[in-house]
């Protein structure tokens, strides 16, 4: 049984369902979170589990629309975050909900496993396509600190997908007012995040019906010099995109730092969604020129793809 945490407000000092700092619940500005802590899989390492119910839940006569989000610790609250910036989730979906701009939907945000984060993001069949040496070569690539980039794990986002799919989406279906078809079921993150968003909606087309990829990081390691990864995606594409006739995509990248790296491989991934039939009306890839790759950047447009996946 999973344990769920409900967040209270501590009026007393000396209240006994304060929250300790190190599991501190974030504070919204609207809805609510439920916690749910180390959540336990057979797949990945136990992570929390923040879920967002927007104001009056569950007062609508249909099912919630579901939003999974990757990097769940950086969703809600910049005052318990390692960088102090949040994506200000709750201020934008409670906006729009309340201003009946999109369906009213649900949070899921994943907390990353920390260490096991980038091995968990990687998609693993293009890892796979890569030869040997390729493969062992992107495996024991470095930051620009000298720490390798995926900290000696195995990469393992087949199994975090299986985790999401199989343990935590029957889990949200049968604990909260929700729809459970793919039309209302959307995926999102951002820079390795985003790759994973692209990941699940190719692998799993029949459960999530749109995916928000937001500086999705193509390079999939921190060099570009002799990097097959890019090529290795676009490949991985062009024989895996879900069908454009019920599915939604959205990429967008930003000019500065990290995003810098993106334009010129985002045109590439633009050309094959075009080339298997996406359009205007199910799929969108915008340049926000002068944002860099941060959450501050990030929280600034998240009602534009919110609108364009659950208008």
């Amino acid at each position: 049984m999973h344990r769920i945490i409900s967040l209270f407000i501590c009026i007393f000092p000396n209240c006994l369902f304060c929250i300790p700092a190190s599991s501190q619940i974030p504070k919204v500005s609207s809805g609510k979170i439920i916690r749910v802590e180390n959540f336990n899989s057979s797949f990945v390492t136990a992570r929390n589990i923040d879920i967002w119910l927007p104001d009056h839940y569950p007062n609508h006569k249909q099912p919630y629309a579901v939003l999974y989000m990757h990097d769940g610790q950086m969703l809600f609250d910049s005052t318990i975050t390692w960088n102090q910036q949040e994506w200000k989730m709750d201020e934008t979906a409670g906006n729009l909900i309340r201003e009946n701009k999109t369906q009213p939907f649900i949070i899921v945000g994943i907390w990353n496993g920390g260490n096991t984060r980038h091995a968990d993001y990687f998609p693993q069949k293009a890892f796979e396509s890569l030869s040997n040496e390729q493969k062992e070569n992107i495996f024991n690539a470095v930051r620009t600190n000298g720490e390798t980039v995926f900290k000696n794990n195995t990469i393992n986002s087949d199994n975090y997908l299986r985790f999401i799919v199989k343990e935590l989406k029957p889990f949200i279906d049968s604990s909260f007012t929700v729809s459970t078809k793919p039309q209302h079921t959307f995926i999102a993150g951002s820079s390795m995040g985003g790759l994973i968003s692209l990941y699940a909606i190719c692998e799993y087309p029949d459960v999530f019906g749109g995916a928000a990829c937001i500086s999705t990081h193509w390079p999939g390691i921190f060099q570009m010099e002799n990097n097959p990864v890019p090529n290795a995606l676009f490949s991985y594409l062009k024989h895996h995109l879900p069908n454009p006739n019920n599915h939604r995509l959205y990429f967008d990248y930003g000019t500065e730092t990290l995003d810098a790296l993106y334009p010129p491989l985002q045109k590439i991934a633009d050309r094959i969604i075009l080339k298997a039939g996406y359009e205007k009306n199910n799929w969108m890839s915008v340049e926000y020129k002068g944002e860099d790759h941060s959450e501050k950047s990030w929280s600034k447009r998240m009602d534009v793809p919110l609108l364009f996946l659950m208008k």
